[in-house]
């Protein structure tokens, strides 16, 4: 029994050996091509300030729209949508809230409000 043992546990030492093989080391690659530091640094800061090749639609070029109107009446239309509602603003369209008049005169409000903001009691003014 114990030479069978023997037998199978070199069996399969002998296959692992042969299984295992290492790579070998090659050392550093060589230069693939022959330019110098200049030529380099050139080739890079026409990279920088060429368009990305890797950003999201970088082979659908620009696109350019033929418009008929001047850029007096674009502003216009611009600066009109500026100045109106927003329409994605909570409550849009839902009309202008009208407060109920008040009966004190604006020099009591304003006299009540510095009260309130300093800590006193406004109504035993």
């Amino acid at each position: 029994m114990n030479s069978s043992k023997i037998i199978a546990a070199a069996a399969l030492t002998l296959l692992a050996a042969a299984g295992a093989q290492a790579e070998t080391y090659e050392g550093v690659h060589a230069l693939t091509h022959g330019a110098n530091r200049t030529q380099v640094q050139a080739q890079a800061v026409v990279a920088a300030h060429s368009e990305n090749p890797y950003a999201e639609g970088a082979d659908s070029g620009v696109l350019t729209i033929a418009s008929s109107a001047d850029r007096a009446t674009v502003r216009a239309q611009a600066v009109a949508a500026a100045h109106s509602p927003n329409p994605y603003a909570d409550g849009y369209g839902q009309g202008v809230l009208t407060l109920a008049g008040s009966t004190l005169d604006r020099a009591t409000v304003r006299i009540q409000a510095r009260a309130a903001a300093r800590g006193f009691n406004a109504a035993a003014l």
